[in-house]
């Protein structure tokens, strides 16, 4: 994947993902997109060990970035 998109990814979660998880007291960053359009995220603080995590990843982040952006497949939680 580009760098542009990489950049442009990264501003839709830190401008309307982000806020909402810290709101929870939780935290999101975007690690990386791979060339099959899958985006990894890392959720920290309250969200590591929250159990809505999966909903929040999948119902939620991969949802808008989809939306946002046709050459995302999927959305996943980066190893750590």
């Amino acid at each position: 994947m580009t760098s542009d998109l990489y950049s442009r990814v990264e501003q839709v979660i830190d401008q309307e993902i982000k806020p909402g998880i810290e709101r929870d007291g939780g935290s999101i960053n975007l690690v990386s997109i791979d060339e099959q359009g899958r985006v990894y995220v890392r959720l920290q603080v309250a969200c590591s060990k929250c159990s809505a995590s999966s909903i929040t990843l999948h119902g939620g982040i991969e949802r808008i970035l989809r939306k946002r952006f046709p050459e995302i497949m999927s959305a996943h939680l980066a190893d750590d």
